[in-house]
């Protein structure tokens, strides 16, 4: 079990330590934070920068952490509320299966990071070593707690789109208002 959970933390969160430097800085073929933030504004996270400046750090951070099985509740409770937040406004109205654009991979994500929680990162962790791990059910609830909270928080903070500029009302248009105002 020592090396299973080592190969699952150093998996997930090596991938979302790619996952978060692709947002951040295009490392491994990501688009960068310019780019990254405009897509998030397309999908309604805005400011698009900010956002995803969030959804990068955490991914980065939750997977370094993870990998690393330091603070895994912590760890834990960033990358679940960032995939809730990928699963809501991307994946879900696509349904579960992943090959049609769903959210099942976002849920085995949640769930690896979840169970590590709950059995802990393990004797070759960070945590481990300095007898610090922090596992058990109500750890792994209050990750998950902790990951809702997240969330919510990102969806509270969205910003409605720019109001679209006013367009020039036709001539005909300008001339009649121009009377009903005289």
């Amino acid at each position: 079990m020592r090396i299973g959970r080592l190969l699952l933390r150093l998996c997930v969160g090596g991938f979302f330590v790619g996952h978060g430097t692709q947002k951040l800085f295009g490392w491994f073929g990501g688009g960068g934070l310019d780019a990254t933030a405009e897509g998030f504004e397309a999908l309604g996270l805005r400011p698009g920068k900010a956002h995803a400046t969030a959804a990068g750090a955490a991914e980065a951070g939750g997977g370094a952490l993870l990998a690393a099985g330091l603070a895994t509740p912590l760890a834990a409770s960033v990358l679940t509320a960032t995939m809730l937040t990928a699963i809501e406004t991307v994946h879900l109205k696509n349904g579960p299966w992943a090959s049609k654009g769903g959210y099942e991979y976002n849920l085995v994500l949640i769930a690896a990071a979840l169970a590590l929680v709950e059995t802990g990162p393990g004797s070759l962790s960070l945590d481990g070593l300095r007898g610090r791990e922090r596992s058990g059910a109500g750890w792994m609830l209050a990750a998950a707690a902790g990951g809702v909270l997240g969330a919510l928080a990102a969806r509270q903070t969205r910003r409605p789109a720019p109001a679209a500029p006013p367009t020039p009302a036709s001539d005909a248009e300008a001339v009649e208002q121009e009377l009903r105002t005289s």
